[in-house]
């Protein structure tokens, strides 16, 4: 299967020193209702930072707060024109050697998940994150890059695209591995991996980012990530510190078909969520059978506060989405707001009667 071709890499125009603070802070001083949502929330931004002044906050905190908000901006600019690609955020152990088993498992899922029609994104090092992006191929990669004294730099695949950002706190890299991915993909690493890995459980069980699949990939014959679900099972499950349906937010598995099948299958009828007031909406991407509807009105009720799942169009708040989301299905229920486990079972369902 051939990958659908990608927008092409944004120019890079020479940088001329406008001076924004004239030509942008009269327009934010209008009165309330005369801005549109963007500039109401940049005068707040705007307003916050003034603060920082007029609370004597130490240079050093204001450094820091400079320092991310201009790491996020570049950020959002260089990932605007892949917005409707999906990715798959690759994690793993830049130690690795380039021809032991997790970094041929790397290349390989990663060319495979290319051909799927996804972009990948790994921490630009070396290891796992060298193989996938070499299996990726660079116009498919993104490279989100640390600044450590004690590491090397980028891989060579990536060292030279526009695509590669390097930060220089975890927090803002963190934010972005988990914001523009729409799946994740671990291999065998040290405290970093394991890091990024309870990252991802974390917001998706706490609902702080939207439902993704999670795969915990194991080399053929290997034991790594499943000696760590028996340590969840044993630790966590048995103590009752995790519920039983949270087990049902990743996936283990020592296959890279398993592990391709796990990302592409949850896209197959779940497209995205979003809420609306006290309203979870799903879209999908095709309309599903009334007695679906009806079956997991009956076995999902647990998790709906009241009323029930109703199949409808787009609801009249989404009327700013974009056009490709507007034309979608939708499935719409009060939604608990912390069952993320049974929400995942949900998407399941749809997706097993695609």
């Amino acid at each position: 299967m051939s990958s659908p071709p990608l927008p092409r890499k944004p120019p890079r125009p020479r940088r001329q020193k406008n001076n924004l603070i004239a030509e942008y802070l009269p327009r934010l001083v209008e009165p309330q209702g005369k801005l549109d949502r963007s500039q109401e929330l940049v005068r707040e931004m705007v307003d916050t930072s003034l603060k920082l002044l007029r609370g004597g906050t130490p240079v050093g905190d204001i450094k820091i707060l400079n320092a991310a908000l201009r790491e996020l901006r570049y950020a959002f600019k260089v990932f605007a024109p892949y917005r409707t690609v999906r990715k798959v955020s690759i994690f793993g152990s830049a130690r690795s050697a380039r021809e032991s088993p997790q970094c041929r498992t790397a290349f390989e899922f990663a060319q495979r998940i290319r051909d799927a029609g996804y972009m990948v994104i790994t921490g630009a090092g070396h290891g796992i994150m060298g193989a996938a992006q070499e299996g990726a191929g660079p116009d498919h990669s993104f490279g989100v890059n640390i600044r450590l004294p004690f590491e090397q730099g980028p891989n060579a695949v990536i060292a030279k695209d526009p695509k590669l950002l390097t930060f220089r706190y975890f927090f803002t890299r963190k934010l972005i591995f988990i914001k523009e991915a729409d799946a994740a993909a671990l291999f065998p690493g040290g405290f970093g991996t394991h890091d990024e890995a309870y990252e991802c459980l974390t917001l998706v069980q706490t609902g702080k980012t939207r439902p993704m699949p999670i795969v915990f990939l194991d080399t053929p014959r290997g034991t790594y990530w499943k000696t760590w679900k028996r340590y969840v099972e044993e630790h966590l499950l048995r103590q009752r510190l995790i519920s039983p349906e949270d087990m049902a937010l990743f996936k283990v598995t020592s296959s890279v078909d398993e592990a391709v099948e796990e990302i592409t299958r949850f896209y197959r009828v779940y497209h995205s969520a979003r809420t609306v007031d006290r309203q979870l909406v799903i879209r999908l991407t095709q309309r599903i059978p009334e007695s679906l509807v009806t079956q997991l009105n009956h076995d999902f009720s647990d998790i709906v506060v009241k009323g029930a799942i109703v199949q409808t169009g787009a609801l009249e708040e989404e009327r700013d989405d974009a056009p490709e989301l507007a034309r979608l299905p939708r499935l719409v229920l009060e939604f608990d707001r912390s069952s993320f486990g049974r929400l995942r079972q949900l998407i399941d369902r749809l997706n097993s009667n695609a």
